[in-house]
């Protein structure tokens, strides 16, 4: 699957399989929200994630805006950590080196079970291509994942320009 970011994080952008075909839409809320939604070509909710009010962690939701899983940084030198705990179906890490644009995901047994790859240039918004190898997470799941991770790494982008700090 093939979706971007906008560069303000603001409007919405299409969702590509690898023919090309639209299977849906990412709504980016806002300049000054980081809350996505994941659309079905009907323009239906599927699940949204976003941060909650002074959290360092991404909330991911269902169509009921039930939280179905977060995913958190975790503290690493040298390289890039995520987990993310889908709730009553397992914890998933989520790895990186440090200066790479790869991303591997793993499950709790070592498996890999997705993999996503940052596709954008310099000056471009962030754009990714993300392979799912379970049938545990679903493909808008994990889209919500890759934007959580994109969305954190904003924020911690922001935070260092601004003098704040980084991860958690």
């Amino acid at each position: 699957m093939y979706f971007t970011d906008n560069f303000f994080s603001a409007g919405k952008t299409e969702i590509y399989n690898d023919q090309k075909e639209q299977i849906g839409t990412l709504d980016l809320k806002g300049a000054f929200s980081s809350d996505v939604m994941i659309l079905n070509n009907n323009e239906e909710v599927l699940l949204s994630g976003g941060f909650r009010f002074f959290s360092r962690k991404w909330f991911i939701q269902d169509q009921q805006e039930q939280e179905i899983g977060e995913l958190a940084q975790r503290f690493a030198f040298f390289s890039k950590k995520y987990e993310y705990e889908a709730y009553d179906r397992g914890l998933y890490r989520i790895e990186s080196e440090s200066f790479s644009r790869d991303y591997e995901i793993y499950d709790e047994q070592e498996s890999l079970v997705g993999e996503f790859h940052r596709t954008d240039g310099f000056f471009e918004s962030p754009a990714f291509c993300l392979t799912n190898h379970t049938e545990v997470l679903t493909d808008d799941e994990l889209i919500a994942v890759v934007m959580g991770v994109n969305m954190i790494e904003k924020r911690n982008s922001s935070n260092a320009a601004n003098g704040a700090g980084g991860a958690t």
